[in-house]
């Protein structure tokens, strides 16, 4: 045997090609959305719609981002090619952005918030399963770390420039108060474009051996018990896992009174990019953490930090809080909590599910998120508009508290 045998490839670094460039058209495509989300609270309280449409809005376009993943993972386990259907999905975010930027009431900006998160959740599973089998099991924490560090730096600089797009905007002369809004949902379409450039690139994604054949049914069935367990867990805390829009709207609404809704909507605006710069700077360290102590132990303790910050949500309501301390504090733990969500879940999935399974897991795991949020932000949205928002925050608080409690009795080893 030659010394050349005697040598075993090097295993292939964790930040590989395939990694950076499904990072770089993450934070194109969160620059493109995360305006959206940042600048539709404002919006629909310019078109004068309550807190129960935007909760309605938001949890209805949850609901199809689920739809859309699993029937992703189905489609690309029978056609075997993953990437075209990535890109499908990157496409759909702008032209859903260009519909609300149109909209004069909620039915457009519902359906183009629909064909927005369809091409979200179309995306989702598969760009995480190229995503994971482009590293070694062992280092897959801190790639997907990586990954959603470098997607909320989009969901960072996108909102950041739109509030100061909108600071702009406010001084042309307008006929109504929607059209600074519009103005920023227009310019937003470009790095959206430019997403489905650089997924084309820079990406590459061996293509998989077709299976026509394959059975939906019998896909979910060959799931393990144990995921099942794991998912019901998921579930119950992302039954209070209310949309961000929602935070948004609460910053927007305490702030009101002493700012008028137009700086308070900025200012609110630039709390969420708080929220995103603190998400950004904990994601890599949260995969890495989990790399050496356990994925379900950090799981853990990001779910019982966002019954926290639900709670937090609700007393703010209570003091009716519009000081910097309680509002900055509340969109920092929502950042350290979603940064532990979004970079575990997926990779504690990858723990319990063979590669064949793989697809039909991810796709499970973003439907049941999905369905999930739909009952969460449509919930806190109806109860906040019939009742108070301290109610619907409290509620939101309590089921992702047992979410945590179900996490910890799933028989999920750590």
């Amino acid at each position: 045997m030659t010394p050349a045998q005697d040598r075993e490839d090097p295993p292939p670094r964790w930040l590989n090609a395939t990694v950076a460039g499904a990072g770089i058209t993450s934070a194109l495509g969160d620059f493109c959305y995360e305006t959206t989300t940042v600048m539709l609270p404002g919006f629909l309280a310019a078109l004068g719609l309550p807190a129960s449409a935007l909760g309605t809005i938001e949890g209805l376009a949850d609901a199809v981002a689920g739809v859309a993943r699993m029937g992703a993972g189905h489609a690309a386990d029978k056609l075997g090619h993953r990437k075209a259907l990535v890109l499908a999905g990157y496409a759909l975010t702008p032209l859903g952005q260009a519909l609300i930027a149109l909209a004069a009431g909620w039915p457009l900006i519902l359906f183009g918030r629909l064909l927005s998160w369809f091409g979200k959740g179309l995306r989702g599973p598969l760009r995480d399963a190229i995503v994971v089998q482009a590293v070694q099991p062992h280092t897959k924490g801190r790639a997907f770390g990586f990954h959603r560090a470098a997607d909320t730096v989009g969901a960072v600089l996108g909102p950041l420039l739109g509030v100061a797009l909108l600071g702009w905007a406010q001084r042309l002369h307008w006929h109504g108060a929607t059209g600074p809004f519009r103005l920023v949902l227009w310019l937003s379409l470009l790095p959206g474009l430019l997403a489905v450039v650089a997924f084309a690139l820079l990406v590459r994604d061996p293509r998989q051996s077709p299976n026509p054949q394959a059975s939906f049914l019998g896909s979910l069935r060959g799931l393990p018990p144990r995921f099942r367990r794991y998912l019901g867990a998921v579930g119950l805390f992302g039954a209070g896992d209310f949309s961000a829009s929602l935070l948004i709207l609460a910053a927007t609404t305490l702030l009101t009174p002493s700012l008028g809704m137009l700086r308070a909507a900025q200012l609110a605006g630039l709390l969420y990019v708080w929220r995103n710069v603190v998400q950004v700077l904990a994601s890599y360290p949260i995969g890495w953490l989990a790399d050496r102590f356990g994925h379900l132990r950090m799981l853990r303790a990001g779910y019982a930090l966002g019954a926290a910050t639900a709670l937090l949500a609700a007393l703010a309501f209570v003091w009716q809080s519009h000081g910097m301390a309680v509002l900055g504090t509340l969109f920092l733990l929502s950042g350290l909590y979603v940064a532990v969500e979004e970079a575990l879940e997926p990779t504690l999935s990858a723990e319990m599910l063979s590669t064949q399974g793989l697809l039909t897991g991810y796709a499970a795991l973003g439907t049941v998120n999905a369905v999930a949020r739909l009952v969460s932000s449509s919930v806190v949205g109806l109860v906040w508009t019939l009742v108070s928002p301290v109610p619907a925050f409290g509620l939101a608080a309590l089921l992702m508290a047992l979410g945590t409690l179900a996490l910890l009795r799933t028989g999920v080893r750590a």
